[in-house]
């Protein structure tokens, strides 16, 4: 049985014990075979493939394959998406160090866990 650890799988071809670089999966309904970066985690119909037999894939004559590349070679988040979560994290910072306009208090006539019972305003 393989393992779900990425860095342990192997391609799926028959005796093949080379390290997985693509997980190979298929769309029946569009006679598609998509072809994409190594998956995080095993999946039970889906096909990891060294970097030879992605490259010598084929499909059934009709179906098309779509490969998928990733947009970067890079490991981790770019310096843009970095600076996004920074600057959303600083929003927040300062929206919670707004005071909140205290609301008028009613009297409570009763509670029950997080519900609470007010009178009724008589206009």
């Amino acid at each position: 049985m393989r393992t779900q650890h990425r860095s342990s799988r192997i391609c799926s071809r028959a005796s093949c014990q080379l390290p997985a670089v693509k997980t190979l999966t298929y769309v029946y309904a569009d006679s598609t075979a998509v072809l994409g970066p190594l998956a995080t985690y095993a999946e039970p119909h889906s096909y990891d493939l060294c970097q030879s037999h992605s490259e010598k894939l084929t499909v059934p004559n009709g179906w098309s394959v779509v490969r998928l590349e990733p947009e970067s070679d890079q490991a981790g988040p770019s310096e843009d998406d970095l600076m996004a979560i920074a600057n959303a994290v600083r929003e927040v910072g300062n929206a919670q160090s707004t005071p909140i306009p205290a609301q008028p208090t009613q009297p409570e006539i009763g509670r029950r866990g997080h519900l609470r019972a007010i009178p009724s305003t008589q206009n």
